[in-house]
């Protein structure tokens, strides 16, 4: 196959990846593509839905593979239904890769043309984000204080090393704790400095 170009949203959980892909995703030079949402629109009655489960039911980590096996068939199906242009769209992959290892396995997959990196250097920050989006979306998860130290610990030790992984020329770093609008306007700035879209 043919590598899908691909930018990487990246930040720690509550850096706005989600909110600056959907924003994105409006515009028509964009695909973006959650990791979670993949993850919850899987068919639980399909052969790999049914292997996720396993993991996800018992609140395992579901393996590597497994998940960029399923970020593939999903990859595959969106170009055959046409929700996905390879050829006129950029992908703005959100979620994944999570780890050195999901970056190593979805290397012949993707041609990363630059990581945009949200960042937020106050945690204390990160934890009001998710406990606003916990009340906002009703997503319990976000809500446990506990939860989210742990999601912050997982990041800094599988997630953050994965940066590592990519030349620091395609790393551009945007500081997500401004207004979203704000964030918006810095990604299109460097991406139209690294020539992905037009300035």
């Amino acid at each position: 196959m043919t590598p899908y170009r691909t930018v990487l949203l990246f930040g720690a959980p509550g850096s706005g990846k989600g909110t600056q892909g959907k924003i994105l995703n409006t515009m028509p030079a964009f695909r973006h593509v959650a990791c979670g949402d993949v993850f919850r629109a899987l068919d639980r009655t399909s052969p790999i839905g049914l292997e996720f489960a396993k993991y996800a039911g018992g609140g395992g980590l579901v393996p590597d593979a497994l998940t960029v096996e399923l970020w593939r068939t999903t990859m595959q199906a969106m170009v055959q239904d046409g929700r996905y242009s390879p050829d006129k769209q950029v992908l703005l992959l959100d979620g994944i890769p999570r780890t050195l290892e999901q970056a190593q396995l979805m290397e012949e997959m993707i041609g990363v043309l630059a990581i945009i990196h949200l960042y937020v250097n106050d945690a204390t920050q990160i934890v009001q984000r998710l406990q606003a989006r916990a009340a906002k979306e009703n997503r319990k998860d976000d809500a446990d204080i506990e939860v989210i130290r742990y999601r912050i610990d997982v990041y800094e030790e599988q997630t953050r090393p994965v940066l590592q992984h990519y030349p620091l020329n395609k790393i551009f770093r945007v500081n997500a704790t401004q207004e979203p609008e704000k964030v918006t306007g810095d990604i299109l700035k460097t991406m139209a400095a690294a020539r992905l879209v037009a300035s």
